[in-house]
């Protein structure tokens, strides 16, 4: 398991034990559901990535670089940091 992995899993688990203790169990649930498409995409880069074919909205005609994938998959899991950053600015 690369860095990768085990950094985006403790940041995850940090999102789902921060929702649970700040809201509820219900909450913590919805962060994990929203962690889920992020994750994939950092774990999985190169299959996500190599994914060429319909979607429910458009066509995939081309592959994606697996980095540019694990890329977007950080930037969509560090968003919440960021907005909490910009709120306390």
């Amino acid at each position: 398991m690369d860095w990768n992995r085990k950094l985006s899993g403790l940041l995850v688990l940090a999102y789902i034990v921060g929702a649970y203790l700040d809201i509820n169990a219900e909450a913590a649930f919805k962060v994990m559901i929203g962690c889920i498409f992020p994750l994939a995409c950092i774990w999985f880069a190169e299959a996500m990535g190599g994914y060429v074919g319909p979607t429910t909205m458009i066509n995939i005609t081309n592959q994606s670089p697996g980095m540019v994938v694990c890329i977007l998959g950080w930037v969509i899991l560090l968003l919440p940091v960021f907005v909490m950053i910009i709120q306390a600015v």
